[in-house]
């Protein structure tokens, strides 16, 4: 049997990246360019833009089996049992077939208490998709949305092609953890990848886990890229590490959107608040890790914020709500492609009360797809992101 070897891996097979960093083992997809990351040094953001949420590679081959070779980076976390492997989601025209993980990798050991790390280097693994459909296919390859994956080798027994990537709307999305997809148990099981798999677009996912923080390096790289369609989910993680009073919150918004609007000025953006969260519905942060939990070897959070600092300015989802609200209805009056959604709609006191979140913040895998359809049915189908429009409508 003949087979066919690709690596390095080149970018036109690669989809839902920012930029491609080559490295010792192999290439390593980023979701911020380097001059952002350049701006802010922070471990929490360099680890969730490495982290491949919504990047996948993506071809045509009539081949019946193909191999990815990848290096992962595994977290551990001191005191708590393993974290699950990151997954692959092989789909095939579109549709779900097959899922692998690597079994090890490079490992970085965090104490949650410290904040201290570790690396302990490891090796490529080999994840292998055998038995595929006969005759021409799209394969898609998503990565693990909350596992760093370098990309080593592509193997197949057949000729590998590039799709095109004209013929879909492309929507970029920036949010929070929630919006990376933490808590979800597979890369295509996301709510972004749920809403864009119904609505048939292309996906680029700025969902950054704790960096949601409208940060102007982000706006920025949001301004330069191609997008047909933007939304941006803000808000948890402003109050999650008490970052800004409301005095700044209201202008900071303002000037996120200004800078996107520099490069997209008639894109259609919605501003999207947070879910129902009820540790922060009323409360403001910061939010830590709660140790009695830890203890047990449980990720739960709580607040340490009281209802009595709101009056001092501190942020709570339901402060931020009303802000968010009143800021695109202003700006709704000489800006008719911007939007609002409240968060609620698509995750609410009620499926909280049958779909509760696991550790207080995060959706489980139920309560993800539960979003992502509510999203496609509230937005796409119909909605302010309904079919129409270019595609991949450059900056102006």
């Amino acid at each position: 049997m003949t087979m066919f070897t690709i690596s390095p891996i080149p970018p036109t097979l690669i989809h839902g990246a920012v930029e491609l960093e080559h490295t010792e083992a192999g290439v390593l997809p980023h979701r911020l360019p380097v001059w952002a990351r350049a701006q802010c040094r922070d471990a929490q953001l360099a680890m969730a833009q490495s982290q491949p949420s919504g990047v996948r590679l993506a071809f045509r081959t009539t081949a019946s089996m193909v191999e990815l070779v990848t290096l992962p980076t595994k977290r551990r976390y001191r005191a708590m049992a393993p974290r699950p492997d990151g997954v692959v989601d092989l789909l095939v025209d579109g549709v779900l077939l097959q899922q692998a993980s690597a079994a090890s990798g490079t490992i970085l050991h965090i104490d949650m208490v410290s904040g201290a790390t570790t690396v302990e280097p490891g090796t490529p693994q080999t994840l292998r998709f055998a038995d595929l459909p006969e005759g021409d296919k799209m394969v898609e390859l998503w990565l693990p949305h909350d596992e760093t994956t370098e990309l080593v080798a592509l193997h197949a027994d057949a000729p590998i092609a590039p799709l095109p990537r004209a013929g879909k709307r492309r929507w970029l999305h920036h949010g929070s953890s929630i919006s990376q997809g933490s808590n979800a148990t597979h890369p295509t099981g996301i709510w972004p990848a749920v809403a864009a798999g119904r609505a048939g677009v292309d996906l680029l996912n700025l969902g950054f886990g704790g960096s949601a923080l409208l940060d102007p390096f982000t706006a920025r790289t949001i301004r330069d890229l191609e997008a047909d369609l933007i939304s941006l989910k803000i808000g948890i993680n402003l109050v999650n590490l008490d970052l800004m009073r409301l005095r700044a919150f209201g202008p900071a918004v303002h000037g996120f959107l200004d800078t996107i609007r520099e490069g997209h000025p008639s894109t259609p953006l919605l501003v999207i608040s947070p879910v129902f969260c009820p540790i922060h519905e009323n409360n403001p942060g910061p939010t830590l890790v709660d140790g009695k939990s830890l203890a047990k070897g449980q990720l739960r959070f709580r607040t340490t914020g009281t209802e009595a600092e709101v009056r001092q300015g501190k942020l709570t989802l339901a402060v931020i709500r009303a802000q968010l609200e009143q800021i695109v209805r202003e700006r709704a009056q000489h800006d008719a492609a911007i939007h609002y959604l409240d968060g609620r709609e698509l995750y609410g006191e009620q499926d909280n009360a049958r779909l509760p979140l696991p550790d207080e913040l995060h959706p489980d895998a139920e309560a993800h797809r539960l979003i992502g359809e509510r999203f496609h049915d509230k937005v796409f189908a119909g909605g302010v992101f309904g079919a129409r429009g270019g595609v991949h409508a450059p900056p102006a």
